[in-house]
């Protein structure tokens, strides 16, 4: 099993997308990036501890490949937005990954190549790639909160656009 930590604006989001992918064994809402130990919520929303919303995927390297998994990250956010992801702003919401090995750095660095040097975006990828120091878990209510609350708004309106596209472009890798 190998880890790899993704922001992509709000961590519900994300995580709806990746606990759908085939060879991800956990997706875990969380914070990282910032300076302050043991974040809370309101804090990180809030933008004073300089950590952004992200997941901690664990994965079945054997099964899906940190390409995919890196395609499906930029297929489902917009990396062109600094501090920004559709109505979040904020740092919090920053598209970065953090890598825990440098098969993934290489391969982060290598998709960011690729997807500038074909155009696939209409602005300059802005996506940070740093090593992980530290993740701290989020809250419980937070973990399966898509799942759990599929007919709040924001679920609706925001989340549901990602997981249909995933199941529209990505139905080979679903669970």
């Amino acid at each position: 099993m190998e880890q790899i930590v993704f922001a992509a604006g709000c961590f519900w989001c994300t995580e709806a997308v990746f606990q759908r992918i085939e060879g991800v064994e956990e997706v875990l809402p969380g914070y990282t990036g910032g300076t302050i130990k043991n974040p809370a919520y309101r804090e990180v929303c809030m933008g004073v501890t300089g950590h952004a919303e992200v997941v901690q995927v664990t994965y079945n390297s054997a099964v899906i490949s940190i390409e995919d998994l890196l395609e499906i990250y930029f297929a489902t956010h917009d990396p062109t937005t600094l501090n920004r992801q559709a109505n979040d702003v904020g740092t919090q919401y920053r598209s970065a990954i953090f890598y825990t090995t440098e098969k993934q750095r290489l391969a982060a660095t290598k998709m960011i190549a690729l997807l500038e040097e074909n155009a696939i975006f209409d602005a300059p990828i802005v996506t940070e790639v740093k090593p992980l120091v530290v993740f701290y878990k989020a809250e419980i209510e937070h973990k399966d909160y898509y799942n759990n609350n599929k007919s709040q708004p924001y679920c609706q309106f925001i989340i549901d656009p990602k997981v249909k596209k995933i199941k529209k472009y990505y139905s080979d890798k679903l669970k």
